[in-house]
């Protein structure tokens, strides 16, 4: 259903190193930037847009992974590329028995997510 999503940011540049680093395991890449937008997704195909903006609001994003040590994964290359800790990897069967995620603050506070659906 998304075919994209625009995302305000305070520092593009280092947003889009944020998002670079920690995407990648994910299988996304920077599809596209300029000097006033990045994007990142499949290669040509960028569904997540960064842009700069005085003050970002907060929201939520969810990244699915393909198995749950993608979601490992992005968690490790999250923090490695200065995201907060904001739930380590592992199941949330609140959420229904094999969700299996993985949550970071990123440089502006968004809460990030990836998100695996099926048992390992």
């Amino acid at each position: 259903m998304l075919d994209h999503l625009n995302l305000n940011v305070r520092d593009l540049p280092r947003s889009a190193r944020f998002y670079a680093a920690a995407l990648a395991p994910l299988g996304a890449v920077t599809a596209y930037e300029d000097a006033s937008t990045a994007g990142f997704g499949l290669p040509g195909a960028p569904q997540l847009w960064l842009a700069p903006a005085g003050e970002a609001q907060p929201l939520h994003l969810a990244f699915r992974a393909a198995n749950r040590e993608q979601v490992r994964q992005f968690h490790a290359a999250a923090l490695a590329a200065g995201a907060r800790d904001n739930g380590e990897p592992g199941l949330r069967p609140h959420y229904h028995p094999n969700y299996y995620a993985a949550f970071v603050l990123d440089p502006d506070g968004h809460n990030v997510e990836a998100v695996c659906h099926t048992p390992e």
